[in-house]
C-alpha cells in the first residue's frame, strides 16, 4: 500500500472511531482552504462534459491538498447537484439561474393532482444523467475513489418541493393521507436510486452534506420539520426516517432550519450516526452538543464565531463526539491552523 492509500485508510478509520459511541475518538478536524480550487461549471444537463472534467480536476486538487494539509478530510468524486433532482424526476420543471443553484418549481396544489403522479422508471427519468456522470468519473478515477452522494432530501422534503407550500402544509392537516401517498411515491423512487447507486459505487461514501465519511448507511437533509409541530414530525417524518435508516444500516441528518423543538424527535431515529445543525448563538450550540452527546457524532455550522467555548470549554459533555471545522484563506494559514488545532484536539 502506497503512502497516499495509507493516509486515506487512516482517515477512514478515524471517522469509524468517531462513530463508535464507546470509543476514545472525541474530535475530528476539518480545515477548509479553497486556495487553488478549480472553478465549478454550471450544473446544467448540457454541461455534462464540463461537469465530469471539473469533478476530476477537483479530485486531483483534493488528493494534492491531502499531501500537505493534516486534517481528517477525505478526497472524493463530487457529485454536486441542487435540491431539484428527485422533484424533477417526479415531474417538476427546473429553474436554472445563471448565478445560483438550480431549483425545482412546484406543480401540485391539491390532493387530486398529487394522486395522478406516477413513479418514473429510474433510467427513463432525469436521474439517469447522474449515473452517466458518476460512471465516467469512476472509470477515470478507479473504483477505490470515494463517491459523494448527490443532494438528498427526505421524501417529505422532496414532496414539499413538488407540492406548492402554500397548499402543502394545509394539506398535511386536511388531506394527510394524500400527502403520505405522494411522499411514499417519492420514497419508492429514492430507494430505487439509492439501491442502484450503492450497487454500482459501493456503500463507502462521502455524505451529501457536510462531507463526512460513511461506511454504510444513508445521509439526507431534513429541513421542513422546522415549520411543523412535534406531533406532525411523529406522524409524517419519523416513520420514513426510521425506514431509511433501517434499510441502509444507519443515517446522517443535516437540518439548517430553526428546529430546536424537533431535537427530541431526531434522537428517536434509530442508527443516527451524525447530526448537522446550524446555530446563530453560542447558547443554542451548547444546548445541541449537550442534547446529542449520548446519541450521535456532531458536526455543526456556527454563524456566531469559531465555537471554541463550546467545543473546548469545561462544560462540554465528556461523551460528546465532535467534528471541529475551521476555515483558512491560504495554504500558510491552513498549515498554521492545522498545527494549532491538532494540539488542541490531542493529536
Amino acid at each position: 500500500m502506497d503512502s497516499q492509500s495509507k493516509r486515506i485508510e487512516s482517515r477512514k478509520q478515524r471517522w469509524a472511531d468517531l462513530f463508535s459511541p464507546g470509543g476514545q475518538r472525541k474530535n475530528l478536524l476539518v480545515i477548509n482552504c479553497a486556495e487553488g480550487m478549480p472553478e465549478r461549471p454550471m450544473l446544467w444537463p448540457e454541461k455534462k462534459a464540463e461537469r465530469i472534467d471539473w469533478i476530476m480536476r477537483l479530485y486531483e486538487w483534493q488528493l494534492a491538498q491531502m499531501e500537505w494539509l493534516e486534517d481528517d478530510k477525505l478526497p472524493f468524486l463530487e457529485n454536486l447537484t441542487g435540491t431539484e433532482i428527485f422533484a424533477e424526476a417526479m415531474g417538476s420543471k427546473v429553474f436554472r439561474p445563471a448565478d445560483n443553484m438550480p431549483f425545482a418549481m412546484p406543480f401540485v396544489h391539491t390532493a387530486e393532482e398529487a394522486a395522478k403522479i406516477k413513479v418514473p422508471e429510474l433510467f427513463e427519468s432525469s436521474l439517469a444523467l447522474l449515473f452517466e456522470i458518476a460512471d465516467e468519473v469512476q472509470r477515470r478515477a478507479g473504483k477505490e475513489a470515494l463517491m459523494r452522494l448527490p443532494d438528498i432530501q427526505s421524501p417529505m422534503d422532496i414532496t414539499a418541493l413538488i407540492w406548492d407550500k402554500t397548499d402543502y402544509f394545509v394539506a398535511m392537516l386536511e388531506t394527510p393521507e394524500a400527502v403520505k401517498e405522494l411522499s411514499g411515491k417519492v420514497a419508492q423512487l429514492l430507494k430505487s436510486f439509492l439501491d442502484e447507486w450503492f450497487r454500482r459505487y459501493g456503500n463507502s461514501f462521502i455524505a451529501h452534506f457536510p462531507p463526512y465519511y460513511m461506511q454504510g448507511g444513508i445521509t439526507l437533509s431534513e429541513d421542513e420539520v422546522g415549520a411543523v409541530s412535534t406531533a406532525m414530525f411523529d406522524e409524517f417524518f419519523l416513520p420514513e426516517l426510521c425506514a431509511l435508516s433501517e434499510r441502509y444500516g444507519g443515517i446522517g441528518i443535516h437540518c439548517c432550519a430553526h428546529a430546536r423543538h424537533q431535537w427530541g424527535n431526531f434522537k428517536k431515529v434509530p442508527g443516527l450516526r451524525l447530526i448537522n445543525l446550524r446555530f446563530e448563538t453560542e447558547e443554542e450550540h451548547r444546548a445541541a452538543v449537550e442534547t446529542f452527546a449520548d446519541t450521535a457524532a456532531q458536526w455543526h455550522m456556527v454563524d456566531y464565531g469559531a465555537g471554541d467555548a463550546v467545543e473546548f470549554g469545561p462544560e462540554r459533555p465528556a461523551n460528546a463526539r465532535l467534528v471541529i471545522e475551521r476555515n483558512a484563506a491560504t495554504r500558510d494559514e491552513a498549515l498554521k491552523l492545522s498545527e494549532t488545532m491538532r494540539k488542541r484536539i490531542g493529536r
